[in-house]
């Protein structure tokens, strides 16, 4: 084959692989991404402790029987609005009236044998008086002399064991007209007869404990919620703190209480540990009834009329950007990335973060506030915790911004320091000619993990 043919061959690949070359570049990057913003505005950041509970009434009584018998009737039915004293049900007093006349007979036979005792005794003193007159003028035995006083303590020793009876029969006559008593069953507050347990007729029966016939609920004016608080936010819960509450019979209403009471008493289900919170509510209109369930907010910090920004723009991270932690002898600023700063660097689409120019600039020592320059990001020492969100510049590349964060509802949070209102923030990336539904640009979510939720992102 002849040199030139040869040397053209060689050439051939070599000038297809610069067209290509030249095509790639000529080509560019591809569609450059766009991003999703959100708007600093003003508005209220109300931090919350969320929880569940039960409505109950601030004082609830178990109406009960101290006595057994059967129902004779009855005065009050469910929701029967009663008050202190009102009779509610009566038991068939029939066998405590005949045990009442029973003592009543006991206590008269032994107030007989007391009467007999005062005699005797009576009788065996004179006796024995006489007794020690003969004994001393010598016309009566000594042994009949001690016979004498004998049967005089003997005496009287029977008197106060009859007057001993005489008591435990009057004791008698007391249980058993107390007994009697106790068939009248009266309630000792007012209230609302919430549950009837019994029917006339029904046999109650009081061996072990008192049977519950009724169940009677206090003012429902005032009622309270019985909301079990986890252990990990009990610490932030104090009693004045104003709650909001919803219950499914109207879920459209917010309700509002106060914080009363945080019980000390530990309550332990499955190893979950929880606090008993006491709710104070007003019930003036009656719609809240016990037992209904309530999904409790207890508010336990609020800022009203404070710049907020979309918490999803705390989240955003472009692709390539790494923060710097100020280590010394790392990178410019650094060079580290947390990993919940730093996604994955799969997948670049040509949007990428000038990292390296970015974390030139805060080059330097790490400060007691942050990293990179003395009391925080930015050199900022206000109040509130230092962290960064991007801003688009002239190019429409994303841009960092050190700022101050206070408190977040996990909609929106508090900006204390590093942007004012109207400023526009990125909360994220979206790919133009992306089909509906697609997942959000890798990098643009804070998180890696596969098994984490993914919230699918509006398109413009």
């Amino acid at each position: 084959m002849p040199i030139r043919n040869r040397r053209l061959l060689l050439w051939l690949p070599l000038g297809a692989l610069a067209l290509l070359a030249a095509w790639f570049v000529l080509r560019g990057p591809g569609e450059a991404p766009r991003f999703t913003t959100g708007t600093i505005d003003r508005g209220d950041v109300v931090e919350v402790v969320g929880a569940t509970g039960t409505l109950e009434a601030v004082t609830t009584v178990q109406l009960g029987s101290q006595v057994s018998g059967t129902i004779d009737s009855l005065h009050a039915d469910f929701n029967s609005t009663v008050r202190k004293g009102q009779v509610v049900a009566r038991l068939d007093p029939s066998i405590f009236e005949a045990r009442l006349g029973q003592a009543r007979a006991n206590l008269l036979a032994a107030r007989a044998n007391v009467d007999r005792a005062r005699a005797t005794v009576e009788d065996t003193r004179q006796k024995y008086a006489r007794a020690k007159e003969l004994a001393a003028q010598k016309l009566l035995p000594v042994t009949e002399l001690e016979t004498a006083k004998a049967n005089h303590d003997g005496a009287v020793a029977q008197l106060k064991a009859n007057e001993a009876a005489e008591s435990q029969s009057q004791a008698n006559l007391n249980q058993a007209e107390l007994d009697r008593s106790h068939t009248i069953i009266a309630t000792p507050i007012d209230g609302v007869v919430i549950s009837r347990n019994v029917d006339v007729g029904q046999t109650v029966a009081a061996s072990f404990q008192a049977p519950v016939l009724f169940l009677i609920a206090g003012d429902l004016t005032k009622m309270r919620v019985n909301a079990s608080v986890d252990e990990a936010d009990v610490g932030r819960v104090r009693e004045g703190q104003e709650v909001g509450f919803h219950v499914d019979a109207f879920p459209e209403r917010e309700f509002i209480g106060r914080v009363e009471q945080v019980r000390l008493n530990p309550t332990t289900v499955q190893n979950v540990v929880s606090y008993n919170t006491i709710v104070a509510v007003d019930n003036a209109d009656l719609l809240l009834r016990p037992g209904m369930t309530a999904t409790v907010s207890i508010v336990v910090r609020k800022a009203e009329g404070a710049l907020r920004l979309p918490a999803a723009a705390l989240r955003f991270r472009p692709e390539g950007y790494e923060r710097p932690t100020g280590r010394p002898g790392s990178g410019a600023g650094g060079g580290q990335t947390a990993s919940a700063d730093r996604p994955s660097q799969g997948g670049g689409s040509g949007g990428g973060f000038p990292g390296a120019a970015m974390a030139g600039e805060r080059r330097g020592p790490r400060g007691p506030g942050g990293p990179g320059r003395p009391g925080g990001p930015g050199g900022m020492r206000g109040p509130g915790r230092p962290t960064t969100v991007f801003v688009l510049d002239e190019t429409g590349r994303p841009k960092p911004v050190d700022v101050r964060v206070g408190i977040s509802d996990g909609q929106f949070v508090e900006i204390r320091e590093g942007l004012e209102d109207g400023a526009v923030v990125v909360t994220g990336t979206e790919i133009p000619g992306a089909r509906a539904g697609a997942g959000p640009r890798p990098g643009a979510s804070p998180s890696t993990n596969p098994f984490n939720p993914q919230f699918q992102r509006r398109q413009r």
